[in-house]
């Protein structure tokens, strides 16, 4: 089963994009086996600290996470028989959650009915670090794991043969940067005039040089410069709106039957916008982050 990760289809939007546009191809990452790209990143956390011998056999692994990656780390624990302590919130959706407890993660539960606030991640982090020193356990600590970025590197690997090396423009949102800098990085060495564009929240728009803010849209927008990602990373920075993402999220579904999340919403919000303004024989391509079937519980699909 730990095969089954990667290797997922592109699509090309067809009702979505307006007359003289670029394309707009799409990275079907719900097809992963949690439904979310971050099984590849956890794959890779937990492969990179078996080989280095960071990991013990029968080690307790602890992550802070909103529940993707939470997900994925508990999925890849449960095929390696690793023990997963999670430090999460009630600000991430209810279905994130049991499904890892589903895969047999211990969860703590860090309360934030606000939503999203720029202490958030920061408290989880701090909570994390005192587990590993409670059980001695392994600490992924997403923000800083190196490990994850050349697991995303295949992922652009992918894109370019999916795509026959055509690719001008590439947008994702911004949470740990792993995926962000894995793609791009990759895609550069191929493609060095890439447009890499990088995906945030209005309400928490830190990377543009903003305040960082309370927002809804999952998976990013943590308050603060992710550690892994480098200031000439990024050629631009675009910011999006809870609304908006939640919108064109709903919409994707019916216009395009692509069903995903409010990250993935914000991520063809802007792949659109490039595509308006690059025009004919361009190829944007983003990433559809994961499945819809993780936020039916919330307000997304009320």
């Amino acid at each position: 089963m730990l095969g089954a990760i990667g290797s997922t289809p592109v699509v090309r939007l067809e009702r979505l994009v307006e007359e003289g546009s670029a394309e707009v191809w799409v990275k079907l990452e719900s097809v992963n086996p949690t439904g979310s790209y971050k099984d590849r990143m956890a794959l890779g956390m937990i492969d990179g600290a078996e080989r280095d011998g960071r990991l013990r056999p029968g080690q307790t692994v602890v992550e802070y996470s909103g529940g993707s990656t939470g997900s994925s780390l508990a999925y890849v624990c449960a095929l390696k028989g690793y023990p997963l302590r999670i430090v999460t919130s009630d600000a991430f959706a209810l279905e994130k959650r049991r499904t890892m407890e589903a895969f047999g993660a211990s969860l703590e539960v860090v309360p934030s009915p606000a939503g999203i606030t720029p202490d958030l991640i920061p408290r989880m982090m701090e909570r994390a670090r005192e587990i590993v020193d409670e059980v001695d356990g392994y600490a992924t600590d997403q923000f800083r794991n190196a490990d994850m970025v050349e697991a995303y590197g295949a992922l652009g690997d992918e894109l370019l043969a999916q795509l026959e090396g055509r690719i001008d423009a590439f947008c994702a949102y911004v949470g740990t940067a792993g995926c962000f800098t894995g793609v791009t990085r990759r895609l550069r060495e191929a493609l060095p005039d890439l447009l890499r564009v990088a995906v945030e929240p209005a309400e928490s728009p830190v990377l543009s040089g903003g305040t960082p803010g309370t927002h809804r849209i999952e998976g990013g927008g943590a308050g603060f410069w992710p550690p892994l990602l480098e200031r000439d990373d990024v050629d631009e920075v675009r910011p999006v709106s809870t609304e908006a993402a939640f919108a064109m999220a709903r919409r994707a579904a019916l216009d395009e039957g692509l069903w995903s999340g409010p990250s993935t919403g914000a991520n063809l919000t802007v792949a659109l916008e490039l595509a308006r303004r690059l025009g004919p024989g361009k190829r944007v391509v983003t990433p559809l982050v994961d499945s819809g079937l993780k936020y039916l519980g919330g307000e997304l699909y009320a």
